[in-house]
């Protein structure tokens, strides 16, 4: 082996010195993303639907020592998608890493699903995709770069179940608006990639939340449990960290293999 043109070291994971805005933090996946950054370096605003579901994430980063802090925020309304933006620039002083977390998932057989829930449901899932990058390029072109992420998830572009039908199509949306979105902004050092979810532990009220019915479904996921939010979060902050600096366009599924099998069958026999 030839040592006399070393590989050069792998940059670090460390987001020292970043400012990242993170929707639909105030619970699950998303407290657990601000968390994740608060805790490699990263300057954190979340942007919460509650307020007060926000302000409580970041009241518990700031007891640990970290840079958070939260703002109201309906991402229905593009205004409020622009004004997340600018509050992270107001209060950081800059923007490097866009996370859109947030999600509705209003669970409706097809022909029930109504006007009202389905301009929801793509606006907040898909719609503020456009809203936030659109407030956030000048001030990622500023920084010379940035990233921009989104969470997806396996429900629509892989897999799909009844009464998900608004839900998949916005999330098959976004993995095309990530492609596409990667392929305009490469060329700016601005990378977009996403992550998408199987099933995650959740708590209070949802469905997973349940322990018998998450029993059940962690029978057919090849790695035998539910995923935990700091699942997802761990790939986010590989996303937004130096060392994924070439990957671009790109979605990570994070689902302990549950979209692997052609069907459960082929579980039950193993």
């Amino acid at each position: 082996m030839n040592h006399s043109n070393p590989l050069p070291v792998l940059p670090g994971f460390s987001l020292q010195g970043q400012v990242a805005l993170i929707t639909g933090a105030g619970r699950g996946i998303g407290a657990a993303i601000a968390q994740a950054m608060a805790r490699s370096g990263a300057r954190v605003l979340i942007a919460n639907r509650t307020g007060s579901a926000g302000e409580a994430v970041a009241s518990a980063l700031r007891a640990q020592g970290l840079a958070a802090e939260a703002v109201e925020c309906q991402l229905h309304d593009p205004e409020q998608a622009r004004m997340a933006v600018h509050e992270a620039v107001q209060r950081f002083g800059a923007l490097d890493i866009v996370v859109h977390n947030a999600a509705t998932n209003p669970w409706a057989r097809l022909g029930h699903i109504s006007d009202a829930d389905l301009e929801q449901t793509l606006a907040v899932n898909l719609k503020a995709c456009f809203w936030l990058s659109q407030a956030a390029l000048p001030h990622l072109r500023a920084r010379g770069g940035g990233r921009l992420l989104v969470t997806s998830s396996v429900t629509g572009p892989r897999v799909a179940m009844p009464g998900s039908a608004a839900y998949a199509a916005s999330k098959a949306g976004v993995n095309g608006f990530i492609r596409s979105a990667a392929l305009e902004l490469a060329p700016e050092r601005i990378t977009v990639n996403g992550v998408e979810p199987g099933y995650i532990a959740k708590q209070g009220g949802s469905l997973l939340s349940d322990p018998a019915r998450a029993e059940r479904i962690a029978r057919y996921i090849p790695a035998g449990e539910l995923g935990r939010p700091e699942d997802i979060a761990a790939a986010m902050c590989f996303l937004a960290s130096p060392a994924a600096r070439y990957i671009t366009g790109q979605t990570l599924v994070v689902d302990g293999g549950s979209t692997l099998p052609e069907s459960p069958s082929f579980l039950e026999a193993a």
